[in-house]
């Protein structure tokens, strides 16, 4: 049985600009008690608007019903299940934001002296040591703002490192399986990308390494689990191959969920990896950020991590700029502060223990949604997974249904989609990571609607067809949307349904 939609259809939202009244107001300045100026006396004329700017005109009470009416549309992680397959949206604990959201680190200025922020340098300290420990590195970098942008600094570190043992080395070789930004990140640092392809059993093919393996090669990029939620098993043979050629091998950390109390990467031969904190420690995650990407190395790559480092001194904690061999700063300041201390304290409340049972229950929830649901959806390898699982829609294509039909459909049960089409090695794709933070029951609500909906595959392909029904905004064009985009309000174009994007009110 649907869950139903919690919206009716007259709960559809216009924009501002349409809701306005004239002369209504959600404030009120009191009388000016200072000289007024006229801004034509001060400002030069190019500057000068030449009509009246068309604002909004609400009340306060407008604007509040407004926000949270929209926000009432909004799937998020506090509401439904967000089985995102390698995004790891988990559920973020509120202790985090309580610890955020005290005023001696909220309030802090970045540009305060070392003496009146021991508070936040402790934080970075002991995050960038618990993480070494987790992880099996030497040390931590917290500077970069993202994953990606931690796969940037790992290059740029690999890219001195070569280059102080006078060696010239400019390609990066890339299994189809790794994350997208990889490639991207490896052009930017000014490496040549060499692309190998899978095995068969959706695995490094060992000897498509061994052919792309050869002086030029300075690092081999790997994500493990890769993303079709499979644990690497020869990976100390794959970094002992590297090792041989000369080059580094860089594990992509996003999926470290899987890995953290389990296994340390530093211990199975990789020399550099970033982490997600953002994913795999519980921060806020998703709306374009704040994320956090820290990048840990092994002992020989430690001089050539960013700066300024924190160091403990016996006075307490002060600023390091003196590396020699530093690749320099990568961002303004230090850190994503409050990110770094969200996934301090998520750590802290979890302790090692903790930490260790989280990757297993994230193991435990992939595992039991593969076996639950492939009697109904292909596997794409259908063994034992690390924290997450790729289906296929192969068997209801035979019925003219796609994934995203499924993924459509999902929304009306009350579930947010998984990712889908993605990765690309996989035909229809179906990716779906359930975290350790979902209950039996949740999963089990979320398989029988998978079920439902491959029965009405079966029955009533017409009905996954034109599906979402019972959401505020039913299917888009989704092409026209990307290659279309509407950015500006027209008054002349403008209606009743505006969040609709102009399209026609449903049946």
């Amino acid at each position: 049985m649907e869950r139903g939609s919690r919206i009716k259809e007259f709960m559809m939202e216009q924009i501002l600009i349409e809701k306005t009244r004239a002369g209504r107001r959600g404030y009120t300045f009191p009388p000016l008690d200072v000289p007024s100026i006229n801004p034509a006396d001060i400002l030069p004329k190019e500057a000068l608007r030449k009509t009246a700017a068309d604002l909004p005109e609400l009340s306060e009470l407008d604007v509040i019903r407004h926000f949270t009416r929209l926000s009432q549309m909004n799937f998020n992680i506090d509401t439904q299940f967000y089985p995102l397959g390698s995004c790891t949206m988990k559920y973020n604990p509120k202790v985090c934001e309580l610890v955020a959201n005290f005023t001696g680190f909220k309030a802090l200025h970045p540009l305060q002296p070392d003496s009146t922020a021991q508070g936040f340098l402790q934080v970075f300290y002991e995050t960038e040591r618990i993480l070494s420990e987790i992880c099996g590195m030497a040390e931590f970098t917290l500077q970069p703002s993202a994953g990606a942008h931690g796969e940037l600094t790992g290059l740029l570190i690999a890219s001195a490192y070569h280059k102080y043992k006078g060696e010239t080395r400019k390609t990066v070789i890339i299994p189809d399986s790794a994350h997208g930004t990889n490639p991207a990140s490896a052009m930017i640092a000014g490496y040549k990308v060499v692309s190998i392809k899978s095995g068969a059993k959706g695995r490094i093919d060992l000897q498509s390494l061994k052919a792309a393996l050869n002086k030029d090669v300075a690092v081999f990029m790997l994500t493990n689990p890769n993303t079709l939620g499979l644990f690497e098993t020869q990976v100390k043979e794959i970094a002992r191959m590297v090792h041989d050629a000369g080059a580094l091998l860089y594990l992509d950390g996003a999926n470290m969920n899987a890995l953290m109390g389990l296994v340390r990467p530093g211990d199975i031969g990789f020399d550099i990896m970033h982490l997600n904190l953002h994913k795999t420690f519980a921060t806020p995650h998703g709306g374009g950020g704040p994320g956090s990407g820290p990048v840990g190395v092994s002992q020989a790559l430690t001089p050539f991590l960013p700066v300024p480092r924190v160091r403990k001194t016996g006075q307490g904690y002060a600023m390091d700029d003196s590396a020699p061999l530093s690749i320099g700063r990568m961002r303004a300041f230090s850190a994503n502060a409050l990110v770094v201390l969200r996934a301090y304290t998520y750590i802290r409340c979890l302790g090692k223990e903790g930490i260790r049972k989280a990757a297993e229950t994230a193991i435990l929830n992939a595992n039991y949604l593969r076996v639950k649901l492939r009697d109904r959806y292909q596997v794409a390898i259908d063994e034992t997974c690390m924290h997450e699982c790729v289906f296929t829609s192969a068997k209801q294509k035979q019925k003219g249904i796609h994934t995203l039909d499924i993924a459509k459909r999902l929304l009306d049960y009350g579930f947010h989609p998984p990712t889908i089409y993605f990765p690309l090695i996989v035909e229809e794709a179906m990716m779906i990571e359930p975290t350790e933070t979902e209950s039996k029951q949740t999963l089990d609500e979320f398989i029988e609607a998978m079920h439902a909906i491959a029965d009405e595959a079966e029955r009533e392909p017409e009905k996954l067809k034109s599906a979402p029904h019972s959401t505020p905004v039913r299917r888009l064009d989704e092409v026209k949307a990307a290659r279309e985009p509407v950015l500006r309000w027209r008054k002349e174009t403008s209606n009743s349904v505006s969040l609709r994007g102009g399209l026609p009110s449903p049946s």
